[in-house]
């Protein structure tokens, strides 16, 4: 058994950046961080969101020299990675890596590429519940409203605190869980690290069960390393087929 991660302190996950990893070779939609949305391609909405936020810098971690080129004419900031790097965590990693050699951003919010319309809200909470948690790593989600027995929403396990606004994970599943009467919860793929759990996540191998649910944060829990969870209300607008992208050209235009 890997033994529990050594707590941090909440210096620890202090100074944020937000890092969003975007690549064109998406796999059902490709080329998605260019469609355009009302004008603007979708990458440059998410930096737009995230900048909005005001909690650190926000660069964007690109697989490809395109989406460098457009968020750089946005006003923003790219760092060109390796394409061939296999997972949007490895991303962001090699990002934070180049951008801030000298380690002065101790927190990293990875920010997904297809979340056009997230809450800059959102982005604060994640930050702010890593830093006061003590935890490795720091997550959301929200009550299922839809997509049950979906494999394409993932349902976490947590074991809220008495207020039901936070609690840690204790699982993560394409499957409803967990059985019996109760509110299920719709996991939201945006996650606030600590550097050090960040560095030493993408050096892990993956792990069994998360080769078998196909989700990487499995990994985390697999190696012991502690992972909390905040409450919001409404799961943000995802655009991951082109169904999604008409909806997204719908709601923000």
């Amino acid at each position: 058994m890997v033994p529990t991660s050594k707590r941090i302190s909440v210096n620890a996950a202090s100074a944020p950046i937000v890092v969003i990893p975007a690549r064109m070779a998406a796999a059902r939609l490709p080329g998605k961080p260019l469609a355009d949305i009302g004008g603007a391609p979708m990458i440059v909405r998410v930096w737009r969101q995230a900048v909005k936020a005001g909690i650190g810098p926000v660069i964007v971690a690109a697989g490809d020299e395109v989406i460098v080129a457009t968020i750089v004419h946005a006003g923003g900031h790219a760092v060109l990675t390796d394409p061939a790097l296999k997972s949007g965590s490895d991303r962001i990693h090699a990002a934070l890596e180049q951008f801030d050699p000298e380690r002065r951003h101790g927190a990293v919010i990875n920010l997904q590429g297809d979340l056009p319309a997230v809450d800059p809200e959102a982005l604060k909470l994640v930050a702010s519940t890593l830093a006061e948690s003590g935890a490795d790593i720091a997550t959301l989600a929200a009550p299922l409203d839809e997509g049950r027995d979906d494999p394409n929403v993932v349902k976490p396990a947590i074991a809220w605190d008495a207020d039901g606004r936070r609690g840690h994970a204790l699982y993560f599943s394409r499957a409803a869980i967990p059985y019996g009467e109760g509110e299920l919860f719709h996991h939201i793929g945006i996650y606030a690290y600590t550097r050090a759990a960040l560095a030493r996540f993408v050096a892990m191998p993956p792990s069994p069960l998360e080769i078998r649910e196909k989700l990487e944060q499995l990994r985390a829990l697999e190696a012991g390393m502690r992972i909390v969870v905040a409450r919001v209300e409404k799961v943000p607008l995802s655009v991951d087929t082109p169904a999604d992208l008409e909806k997204a050209r719908r709601l923000l235009t």
